[in-house]
């Protein structure tokens, strides 16, 4: 092969010129380590989260126009991009130069708050608006489907990205409804305030800056110039282990495949990509095939689409869109269908990337096209050195799993998609754990045709993926039922042979077996009705299809969150110039939205540095007989391994009388247990090393890791946790009803967009250390890392700027890694940087504890509950952790709003050999309140009350109450909450309304629920509740703010800013936060338990008052100067221009023994009301609306306060809905990405979210009236649980079944299909007894 070509490209129009490209490089880790352009943010390397969204451009010569399209750098080589034009969200605009509308209006909308989605939610509207400057809000919705955000909860992403669509469309949201906006539907009472006082508008919309194409970068004449004199000479570029080939012939690409046939082909790398950056797959010579015109050519011709194998998704979904629109109906009826398919295909950045050719070729059976495109009798044809064949798209295509039926020379070079005829009728079908931009558990594509003017089968076609190791062919099916007629006994017979057909193995990859086979029979049903409707309207079917049974025909649509945002104006006697109580933009918003805001691994790299990649367990429960690590030593790029025996310090270190160790040094015990750690001096060289430590191991016994098998094996934690008020066991001998059942709730993961990662940095006298690290605890992590070094904390300082969120999962493991690491950097001598892989986060750190509630309670007939003994079981994984506390947490807040006068809560934390779950938003209280729901709705149930009238019935409601443990509280604002919730819902109008859909429909139903919620704010371990702050102030009259609290997205830096403004009377931009340091801030609580403001802005407020103390002669003297004169006076003067500030906060603390004490600060109040439809043939369902009613107080910042509801809630909806962590029957975790573990995508919102802040509610003893709000809203997720439980209840009652039935959470789509019982899941169900291995389980 001929010397390395030059690589040529433009980056934010500068060019780049690479003469040793590696095909290896991905354009992420190209921008960030040698361009330096850190605003591309790494957030998982498999094209699943949309962090790394960047615009490419290219002249397309055919058409003689540029094109601009949104990508995935994770997964673009850099050798794929010559001669295209690349623009980052830093060439987009910025801080120092100007905005771009799009980052101007994400920030001011109020869209960014941790900030670490925030520059791939830019480019992804920006490669949107360069394409259509006035979009629509479903282009909207598409542009950021492949965008995952784990903090707003989408609604202010797309509030600031709808004022650029056009103005003539009407409604600002989802369209009009009766002729009316979206916001004046039937049941919505929030049009018009009646108060006066009540704002619904937190961002202005007059004063945004124009979209102004002359500020967009122009693509650079050189490469269009290029482009048209394009040279038919192949690129060669070789790297250090790999070699890569681009011909621009399909001659010499069939010769390349000739001479190498086992040579990777890639065009869009979305298959090959992840296999080799997350699997480790090999291939030392890789043909990229994106150059040749004849594999993207797309064809129109008589008999339908002629598509080049390279065309991509989007290209194909453009087509298909024109055709569905352009041509008769019959016609283009299997371009509907495929169409129907491709919109919920990946995300927009993947379907740029993505082949057709690739998606087929993948030979994977969940990838969606190959059912449907063998459904419409495509032809595929392919060719070689030796000349062209045509193959059918069939099964025989795909002989195994990742094979196609193609010899190892040949390449696939385009598709024909026919057009349908006149009398066929096609249909295809998905179902996935997310609606959109997830793998589908099931997909299916149908086709019958339909002898003309009858209704006789004449041939029929049903193919699936998903129900086996390749595309199955319903072949029986298909076969028996030619000549039939499309009736009710065909539908029965087409039952019985697909029974026989489909046959799912209970040992499938990715299990399901009963589910995947329900799904098969239940898409054929309506593909049974589909046609039935169809040829109806001909007026030849002989079946009388029920109008209730129609709505399962139609798909749930895919709607932009909208909604309504309420709260108390300050009063006008308040300076205009004083910020507190006004909704005010995030403090880095601008810099995030432009990506200047720096998280740890941005920071530029130290002189020397090092990486290190970790050695985890691969057994749980094993002795450790040896560790080789001597093959790694030779490793090219290797420095050091690092284990037990290199801590200069302390190994093993005890966490309340528990042993935790850095490095397991005898004993693992769980997979993913951290043994050693190889130090490189790149992250490949650092990973690829990892991989070839041979760590010796001897099983031990017993292995368990459910809670079940603990409780079997009593294996616990110390201390068990018991409250109890009332004589419980009287109160339940004299019920006159008793209820036993538990409620199990698996865990989730935190899936912060940025991973856990630190970087070291040894100082080089006295044992100093500095750590860039992403904690929340940064007081901790300075002792823990101390403790390792054996040295003092004062000799490490931990820096933290800001984290890409957190959510309690960046407490307690950081502080371990970033010892490790230290450790590293002490062996070396040199800085040491970890940044953590997805996979290894999830699979390291672990996250929120599976609990499973038992209970037993007293209720009488109308409602009244008694008496409830409750026990609570976690799954705390190995080490102790943070799970006696969150156990706590769980018990004191068992009764949630509720005065059951007799109430008993146990809490045990199981110890298992999986990784030690930890802190999570919420911290026990989801799943203590949760459990006393699930008493309340199966209470209501059994009553057959409205579950409503039941909480009603049993809530707190005296002036003066008292918790379980005897904290005393006001209900009155919970009341209020709940009052202004069910009425500013209509829920007694949308309940009728839900009835009589419910009466109407067969397939589909609705539920709707609502809860109040009491949560208690602040550490119940007292020494916590404290807070401090340094404030300077300079000469020029600016102010340096600097306290203990960690700017994790909450906003805890503009409430502290907004603090120090009003007491200090000074704007806002006078005022700046730099970062937390150890050095600044010490012994600092971790930002937690939603009390960060309350502790940091008390502090604040503290250190200001101080210094304002110390200005007031000053003031009084010369009342008629500026503050920077006063300023200036002051130093002159000698007055000490710098204050610490402290809160000393409540002496909170439980006495267990007698289970009583003041748990908390205060109580944080409101209630929820949601309503959802399920699809009672898939499981999937939709979030149709939630109404919240939260009262914060007086809230310091309402937009901040809106965000942090709405953030909550929606992580909330994944917790209870499709958050599904995965682990095998070897306590392996298989869920580690997105690709298998899925968080709300912007599919998952309520179509509508209205939040409103309880008005003229004050917190008397907190910081200016105002209250805690970043843990509570998770909570209200379980709505939209209980609310699917009633959909559920409704088809089983319709179906004569009972309606007490057990669902554990999550409410995934496999368990609301297997929960609405009926004839298909009847005939389906697996014999028992199975012996077959079980691919996950209930942890």
């Amino acid at each position: 092969m001929s010397s390395p070509s030059e690589l040529i490209f433009f980056i934010n129009g500068r060019k780049v010129v690479e003469r040793n490209a590696d095909p290896e490089q991905m354009l992420l880790s190209f921008l960030r380590r040698r361009v330096g352009l850190t605003g591309t943010k790494y957030g998982c390397g498999g094209g699943g989260c949309g962090s790394c969204t960047v615009m490419v451009s290219r002249y397309d010569r055919n058409h003689e126009r540029v094109v601009h399209y949104a990508v995935n750098a994770c997964l673009q080589p850099i050798v794929a991009l010559h001669g295209a034009a690349v623009v980052t969200v830093e060439g987009v605009g910025s801080t120092d130069t100007k905005l771009h509308p799009v980052q101007e209006r994400i920030a001011k909308a109020h869209g960014s708050q941790c900030g670490f989605c925030t520059p791939g939610m830019v480019m992804s509207m920006y490669a949107l608006l360069r394409n259509k400057p006035q979009p629509t809000m479903e282009d909207i919705r598409e542009a950021l489907g492949g965008n995952l955000c784990r903090c707003t909860g989408y609604r202010p992403i797309i509030d600031g990205f709808k004022t650029f669509c056009e103005k003539s469309s009407g409604c600002c949201q989802n369209g009009r409804e009766e002729g009316r906006c979206c916001m004046e539907r039937k049941g919505s009472k929030m049009n018009h305030s009646e108060e006066n006082d009540i704002c619904h508008k937190l961002f202005p919309m007059d004063d945004f800056l124009p979209l102004d194409p002359s500020q967009d970068l122009i693509f650079p004449p050189e490469l269009m110039m290029m482009e048209k004199k394009f040279s038919a000479a192949p690129l060669y570029f070789q790297g250090e282990r790999v070699r890569l080939v681009a011909p621009s012939e399909l001659l010499h690409l069939l010769e390349l495949k000739a001479d190498h046939p086992s040579a990777a082909l890639i065009v869009g790398n979305t298959t090959i990509g992840p296999k080799m950056l997350l699997k480790g797959e090999f291939h030392p010579l890789v043909i990229y095939a994106g150059r040749i015109s004849e594999l993207g050519a797309v064809t129109w011709g008589k008999n339908g689409l002629m598509v080049g194998a390279a065309c991509s998704l989007s290209t194909l979904k453009e087509e298909m869109e024109k055709a569905v629109v352009e041509m008769e109906a019959e016609k283009a009826r299997g371009y509907q269908a495929l169409l129907q398919i491709l919109q919920c295909l990946a995300g927009k950045q993947i379907r740029n990337m993505a082949t057709i050719g690739g998606n087929l070729l993948s030979a994977n059976p969940k990838y969606d096209l190959s059912s449907v495109l063998a459904a419409l009798d495509c032809t595929l044809h392919v060719i070689s050195k030796d000349g062209m064949r045509s193959v059918p798209l069939d099964e025989k295509f795909f002989p195994a799993f990742g094979k196609a039926a193609l010899r190892p020379d040949e390449v696939l070079l385009s598709i024909d998609i026919p057009y349908t005829n006149s009398w066929e009728f096609v249909a295809a079908y998905r179902q996935a754990q997310r609606r959109e931009f997830a793998f589908s558990f099931v997909n299916a594509g149908m086709k019958v045709a339909i002898r003309e003017g009858t209704d006789i089968v004449e041939s029929l076609k049903v193919y699936y993926g998903g129900v086996g190791s390749t595309l199955v062919k319903a072949e029986q099916t298909c076969q028996q039922l030619v000549c039939w007629s499309w009736r009710e006994d065909f539908l029965s017979e087409a039952c019985r042979l697909l029974n026989v057909d489909i046959n799912v193995s209970p040992s499938i990859h990715g299990g399901r077996a009963e589910y995947r086979k329900t799904l098969a029979v239940s898409f054929f049903f309506k593909f049974y009705m589909q046609v039935v409707l169809e040829m109806t309207e001909r007026g030849v079917s002989g079946v009388a299809l029920p109008p209730e049974y129609l709505s399962a025909l139609k798909p749930f649509k895919n709607e932009v969150p909208q909604g309504q945002q309420s709260f108390q104006l300050v009063s006008e006697a308040q300076p205009c110039g004083d910020p507190v109580g006004r909704p005010s933009m995030h403090q880095s918003a601008f810099q995030q939205a432009t990506g200047e805001a720096k998280y740890y691994d941005d920071l530029p790299p130290v002189q020397g540095e090092l990486f290190i990649h970790m050695v985890t367990s691969l057994r749980a429960h094993a002795r450790i007989i040896n560790i080789d690590p001597s093959e790694v030593l030779n490793q090219p790029g290797v420095v050091a391994f690092v284990s037990a025996g290199d801590v200069p310090g302390a190994n093993r270190r005890l966490w309340f009388s528990h042993p935790e160790e850095l490095f397991a040094q005898e004993e693992a015990l769980c997979v993913g247990q951290i043994i050693g750690a190889v130090v490189a001096e790149t992250r490949e060289q650092a990973r690829r090393a990892a991989e070839k430590v041979q760590v010796t191991y001897q099983d031990l016994q017993p292995i368990f890791f459910t809670i079940e098998d603990a409780i079997k094996h009593e294996s616990f934690f110390e201390p068990k946790r018991k409250v109890e008020r009332g004589d419980v066991d009287e109160a339940l001998r004299t019920a006159e009803h008793i209820l036993e059942d538990q409620l199990y709730m698996g865990g989730q993961e935190h899936f912060y967009m940025e991973t856990q990662g630190v970087i070291a940095v040894p100082k080089g006298e006295h044992g100093e250390m500095d750590l860039f690290v992403a904690s929340q605890h940064a007081a901790f992590t300075q002792e823990v890392v101390a403790m390792a070094l054996g040295v003092d904390s004062n000799k490490i300082t931990c820096h933290v700027k800001r984290l890409g969120g957190a959510f309690g999962g960046k407490v307690m493991k950081i502080a371990s890694l970033s010892a490790i690491t230290a450790v590293a950097a002490r062996k070396t001598g040199r800085a040491v940087r970890c940044c953590l892989d997805r996979g290894d986060d999830m699979l390291i750190t672990s996250g929120r504890h599976p609990f499973l509630g038992k209970y037993k309670v007293g209720y009488n007939s109308d409602g009244t509950i008694v008496a409830a003994d409750i026990t609570y079981y976690s799954n705390g994984g190995c080490t102790l952790d943070e799970s006696p506390f969150i156990m706590e947490k769980a018990i004191l807040h068992m009764d949630n709003g509720y005065k059951i006068p007799n109430l008993r809560g146990r809490g045990v934390v199981c110890k298992t050999y999986l990784p030690s779950y930890t802190a999570f938003r919420g911290f026990g209280g989801p799943q203590g309140l949760t459990v006393m729901e699930s008493v309340l709705h199966e209470v209501a149930v059994r009553c057959g009350l409205p579950p409503e009238k039941v909480r009603e019935i049993n809530m707190y409601r005296e002036q003066q109450c008292y918790t379980h443990y005897k904290q005393p509280f006001c209900p009155t604002d919970m009341l209020r909450c709940w009052d202004e919730c069910l009425e500013k819902a209509s829920y007694q109008d949308r309940l009728r309304e839900v009835q009589l859909f419910n009466s109407s429909n067969r397939w589909r139903k609705r539920g709707i629920t609502a809860v109040p919620m009491k949560f208690g704010v602040g550490f119940s371990k007292g020494f916590y509740n404290q807070g401090a702050a340094l404030v300077n102030i300079f000469k020029d009259g600016s102010v340096l703010v600097s306290h203990g609290g960690t700017e994790m997205g909450q906003g805890i830096n503009t409430k502290a800013i907004q603090i120090a403004s009003r007491v200090l009377q000074v704007p806002m931009s006078s005022i700046f936060i730099k970062e937390t340091c150890t050095g600044n801030v010490p012994n600092a609580a971790p930002s937690a338990a939603s009390f960060g403001t309350d502790a940091v802005g008390m502090a604040v407020k503290d250190a200001c008052e101080k210094l304002m103390r110390r200005l007031q002669p000053l003031t009084e003297k010369n009342p008629q100067h500026t503050w920077k004169q006063q300023i200036t006076e002051a130093y002159f003067q000698k007055i000490s221009l710098s204050a610490t500030g402290f809160f000393m906060g409540p002496p909170t603390n439980v006495d267990w023994e007698k289970g009583e004490g003041q748990a908390y600060y205060y109580f944080t109040f409101g209630a929820c009301c949601s309503e959802v439809e399920i699809d009672c043939l898939t499981g999937d369902h939709k979030n149709i609306r939630t109404d919240i009613v939260i009262d914060v107080g007086k809230s310091i910042n309402p937009a901040l306060d809106v965000g942090q509801v709405e953030g909550g809630f929606v992580q909330g909806v994944g917790l209870y809905t499709i958050e599904e962590l995965q682990f095998s029957a070897d306590g392996v975790l298989k869920t580690r990405g997105p690709t298998q573990y899925k968080i709300p995508a912007l599919c998952d919102v309520p179509a509508e979210l209205n939040v409103h802040l309880l008005a003229n509610a004050e917190n008397p003893g907190a910081i200016y009236l105002s209250k805690g709000i970043g843990e509570p809203p998770v909570f209200f997720g379980c709505t939209i649980f209980f609310a699917i439980k009633a959909a559920i209840a409704a088809a089983r009652q319709e179906r004569g079944l009972s309606a007490i039935f057990p669902l554990s959470s999550p409410a995934t789509a496999e368990k609301i299909r297997m929960a609405c019982q009926d004839q298909f899941t009847k005939m389906v169900s697996s014999p028992t007894g199975d012996s077959a291995a079980v691919w996950c389980i209930d942890v």
